[in-house]
């Protein structure tokens, strides 16, 4: 093939993607009632499975001061969550446009690695979703410098929070993916990540650091699982 034609056949893998995540954005705009009031405010209510499980109470609700800001928040939702549930199809479309360049070797390892990518993208959204997000919702609602100051929580505050963090981890638990297609091309060993094995714990603070908001405890939480990705990476790696 030509350039050319490998640009087209990438234009079309973009396109087929961006149409599935618009189909599924539509679908979810529809459904605004149990969206927002079932998932994306599900870790507001006092009711949410962490704060039942290790009693911890919220009391919160949020205001908005943007005349616009709901209908963009819908929007911007719906799309976000249209490419979350279009992921596995957007992985088989990738997948299809790389396939023919790869030798016959490396076909089965890189294949697995798509399939478990997306199995691992939705255990990143569980754990930003479950564990991080309420977690540091609950220790930033209930922190305060003074009994003088009320907490006021914004619309596009929260919504902001709930993205970087649900999406963040999601993205993140993608690393054996990437080690996996890296180790399968030849390009990254067993023993490097061994040997580098002190500087990715370094990393690893580095990046739970980024994808959580500030307090302490979600950094350490989500350390945890970004670890032991590190630690599976290095046993699916190639020796």
């Amino acid at each position: 093939m030509s350039f050319w034609d490998h640009l087209e056949v990438l234009r079309g893998t973009i396109v087929r993607s961006a149409l599935s995540v618009l189909l599924f954005a539509v679908i979810v705009f529809c459904f605004r009632t149990f969206v927002f009031g079932t998932i994306v405010f599900g870790p507001l209510d006092n009711s949410f499975i962490v704060y039942r499980w290790m009693k911890l109470p919220l009391d919160v609700s949020l205001i908005n001061v943007n005349v616009t800001a709901q209908f963009m928040v819908h929007m911007k939702e719906s799309v976000l969550i249209g490419f979350i549930l279009s992921f596995p199809y957007i992985c088989f479309e990738i997948w299809r446009f790389v396939a023919p360049a790869l030798y016959e070797r490396e076909k089965k390892p890189v294949r697995a690695s798509f399939l478990g990518g997306g199995l691992l993208f939705y255990v990143g959204l569980l754990v930003g979703y479950y564990i991080i997000l309420p977690l540091a919702l609950h220790f930033f609602l209930t922190y305060n410098v003074s009994d003088i100051v009320q907490n006021t929580i914004t619309l596009d505050s929260y919504i902001s929070i709930f993205n970087s963090t649900v999406l963040a981890m999601g993205i993140v638990f993608e690393f054996p993916m990437l080690i996996v297609i890296l180790s399968s091309l030849g390009i990254i060993r067993r023993s490097t990540l061994r040997k580098y094995r002190k500087h990715a714990l370094v990393g690893v603070l580095v990046v739970a650091a980024l994808v959580t908001p500030a307090d302490p405890l979600s950094m350490l939480i989500a350390a945890v699982p970004l670890w032991l990705l590190f630690e599976l990476s290095v046993l699916l790696c190639k020796k």
